[in-house]
């Protein structure tokens, strides 16, 4: 790429779409060098979780949420100078028995493709953007990423991961599974869920000892919510403020998420209602996992998935639905992604 006057980058503007199983979340950035610097940030309330039908599919209701989001951020991501944003989904869609579905009806719907990228691809964009932001004196680098639908595990002393490992051990996802609809589930599912969470990482947690990291890094609104319950400093201080969860501290939150219904978690610090009820399964599957891989203490990132998408995108000066494609129909070779 050229540069521009005075030696410097000139400056692009790309728009990401997440769509998760709570939000559809908008940023725009202006990406001058190798950093992305937001300019608008937007999300719109999904809730995909409430719709899953019991053999993962996803109703008429929840398709239909889907496109209604994407066409309003796709609306918003045009007032601010990108026409086409890259749209991405998570895994309440991408393990859902009718994905195609949803895909079609959103580019049909919205003319935008979304895509699907595996877990793995996931893993390694966070961390990516936990790299980038912790900088290389964090030294060889586990990352931890609790999702609605997984969990993601990297871990690497270069700027990608090594090593990384997707599992099915998302906050809702375990909710759905081992609470139901008991509000506080009684001790006996939270143990249940505990021995899930270990037998899931048994090998990861093997692999992790072997590598023995200097420093532990978290991403997610999961672990931001936990970390504001443990103590951390309130997101309006900025992203600059260093945000860490003890181990010690998530054990006690756990013990409190557990003595409460939903409702009244939401009045903690840092939990929104919206979270309130996968909060404790996510308080669980993060407290196993820094035990299982001995970990005393994770920092927070303020750059996760999203923030990779674009450094991806900076850094390969092409667009990134190439790769998801690829990579979804590694999965699944009858290739139903919507063509951009």
């Amino acid at each position: 790429m050229p540069r521009g006057a005075g030696g410097h980058e000139p400056s692009m503007r790309l728009a990401v779409v997440d769509v998760g199983s709570k939000t559809v979340r908008l940023v725009v950035a202006d990406c001058g060098g190798d950093i992305p610097l937001p300019v608008h940030t937007a999300k719109r309330r999904l809730r995909l979780a409430e719709y899953v039908e019991p053999d993962g599919r996803l109703g008429e209701r929840a398709v239909d949420a889907v496109v209604a989001a994407v066409a309003e951020v796709r609306e918003e991501s045009a007032r601010w100078g990108v026409e086409q944003p890259f749209a991405f989904a998570t895994a309440v869609i991408r393990d859902a028995p009718n994905r195609h579905q949803v895909l079609e009806a959103v580019h049909s719907g919205t003319g935008v493709p979304l895509y699907v990228m595996s877990g793995v691809t996931e893993g390694e964009l966070s961390f990516l953007a936990a790299r980038q932001w912790m900088g290389w004196q964090a030294g060889p680098m586990v990352l931890l990423d609790i999702g609605g639908g997984s969990l993601e595990v990297a871990f690497g002393r270069d700027r990608t991961p090594g090593f990384v490992a997707s599992l099915p051990l998302g906050a809702g996802r375990m909710t759905r599974e081992y609470f139901g609809e008991a509000d506080p589930p009684p001790a006996g599912a939270i143990r249940e869920l505990r021995r899930r969470v270990r037998h899931e990482l048994r090998d990861v947690a093997v692999r992790i000892h072997w590598e023995r990291p200097r420093t532990a890094v978290a991403v997610s609104r999961t672990f931001q919510q936990l970390a504001r319950l443990c103590g951390a400093p309130p997101g309006k201080l900025g992203p600059f403020v260093t945000r860490r969860i003890e181990r010690g501290d998530l054990k006690a939150a756990v013990e409190r998420l557990a003595s409460l219904p939903a409702a009244a978690r939401a009045e903690l610090p840092g939990i929104s209602a919206a979270r309130a009820r996968q909060s404790l399964a996510g308080a669980v599957i993060a407290h196993t996992a820094m035990r299982c891989m001995e970990i005393e203490t994770v920092t927070l990132s303020p750059w996760g998935l999203r923030e990779g998408v674009m450094l991806r995108q900076i850094r390969e000066q092409a667009p990134l639905w190439h790769e998801a494609s690829a990579d979804m129909r590694r999965r699944d070779p009858s290739g139903a992604v919507p063509a951009p």
